[in-house]
């Protein structure tokens, strides 16, 4: 008899009480996928008939989807590829709360419709007090397209030659605001831009002044940056007199305040009172929430962007409402624990997790190292940490091991 008339049938198996958990937690077709793959597996005589359905259990994902927890062990506590800010739990909380039906656009006590995530809007408001209006979207390039489509668009965007800045994946600020429809006017050098050189430069035709702050790189030497109270007194003639000319800020990694450890990376607290119109910043930096985009700033420039119909493509979901709400008026984030973790603690912990692999026959040592902000955060910036060294070869089988952890080489 051919054993292949053994290999339990597809439908036999899918109504198998022992799938009945995967199939309500992953869905028909993942499973589906699974149980063929052992029927083909016996058929071919890898496996006997009857081990197909242990062969099933073995290969069902543990979840619906191909995205893998990482263990982030590179050093870089905003790691890009790994999503940058690992959220807290409270924000994971929030997620799940989110998950479902939730009064997102709704008063429940009047029934009647409410303004969109006013929850975060509110506690933003509360983390920077400075600013008199904020607005959420989905990324700090999509703040930054709706500052210059609802501000400049068919106007002038001025901005130094030395921040004209290239981000992740190649994507370069000057094509991003040109595609908006503004025109970009380019003052200063790469390493000197004064406020003499913004003041030739703007005009009836001016909509904002733009400063960058270079996130991911340094210029070091001969250098001149003009500062934002500089720029936040240059006027042009109006028809009405005189006029301030809006200075647009894109501090990047999400500071809403200083940072004693980071003395230079710039905050919206600071920027504001310092005289700027608007900031633009990350939620999935510093701020350690999911990735969002954060517009603050006076209240008639953020009223015009939350009114433009750009808005309704850029906003964002129940959920990064929901998480970033609970990211700031939560705990402090892990991103903010990393950073404030006395290096003592991290030496003990190394030391200790040496001792465990040692005892199990890997060649472990406990070693001082140093640590990166990343993410496009504080370059130049290294914090003292602690590390496990192992051999190279070990890259690998961690990377693709049952808990993924991801080192770095040196």
């Amino acid at each position: 008899m051919d054993v292949r008339r053994g290999i339990p049938r597809t439908d036999a198996l899918l109504a198998d009480p022992r799938f009945a958990e995967a199939v309500d937690r992953l869905g028909t077709a993942l499973v589906k996928q699974a149980i063929i793959a052992a029927q083909e597996r016996a058929r071919r005589g890898e496996i006997p008939p009857e081990d197909v359905p242990g062969a099933v259990s073995a290969t069902l994902p543990p979840r619906a989807t191909t995205l893998r927890p990482v263990l982030n062990a590179t050093g870089a506590l905003l790691h890009t590829n790994l999503g940058r800010a690992p959220l807290s739990a409270a924000a994971r909380d929030a997620l799940a709360t989110a998950s479902g039906c939730t009064d997102v656009e709704y008063d429940l006590k009047t029934g009647k419709r409410a303004m969109r995530g006013r929850g975060i809007l509110s506690a933003l408001r509360a983390a920077c007090p400075t600013a008199e209006a904020v607005l959420v979207v989905n990324n700090n390039a999509a703040a930054l397209v709706l500052a210059a489509t609802a501000l400049a668009s068919g106007r002038d965007i001025i901005i130094s030659r030395g921040e004209m800045v290239e981000i992740g994946d190649g994507f370069r600020i000057p094509d991003l605001l040109v595609a908006t429809g503004a025109r970009l006017r380019e003052v200063g050098t790469t390493n000197r831009t004064t406020v003499d050189d913004y003041v030739s430069a703007v005009g009836k035709e001016t909509g904002f002044i733009l400063k960058v702050h270079p996130s991911n790189f340094q210029v070091l030497g001969f250098t001149r940056e003009a500062s934002i109270r500089e720029l936040s007194r240059i006027e042009v003639p109006g028809p009405d007199g005189h006029r301030k000319v809006p200075v647009v800020v894109d501090i990047g990694s999400g500071l809403l305040t200083p940072e004693p450890l980071l003395p230079d990376e710039p905050d919206a607290a600071t920027a504001l009172a310092d005289g700027a119109a608007l900031i633009t910043a990350s939620g999935d930096k510093l701020l350690g929430g999911p990735q969002a985009g954060l517009l603050l700033g006076h209240a008639d420039l953020v009223t015009s962007l939350r009114r433009h119909p750009l808005a309704r493509a850029l906003r964002v979901d129940k959920l990064t409402l929901a998480a970033l709400e609970a990211t700031l008026i939560g705990p402090p984030t892990p991103t903010a624990q990393a950073l404030h973790e006395p290096v003592q603690r991290l030496r003990e912990r190394a030391g200790s997790l040496a001792a465990e692999l040692t005892r199990h026959g890997v060649d472990a040592r406990a070693v001082d190292c140093h640590a990166v902000i990343g993410g496009g955060g504080a370059p130049g910036v290294t914090l003292p940490s602690a590390a496990v060294s192992l051999a190279a070869p070990w890259a690998v089988p961690l990377r693709t091991g049952a808990q993924a952890i991801v080192g770095r080489i040196e």
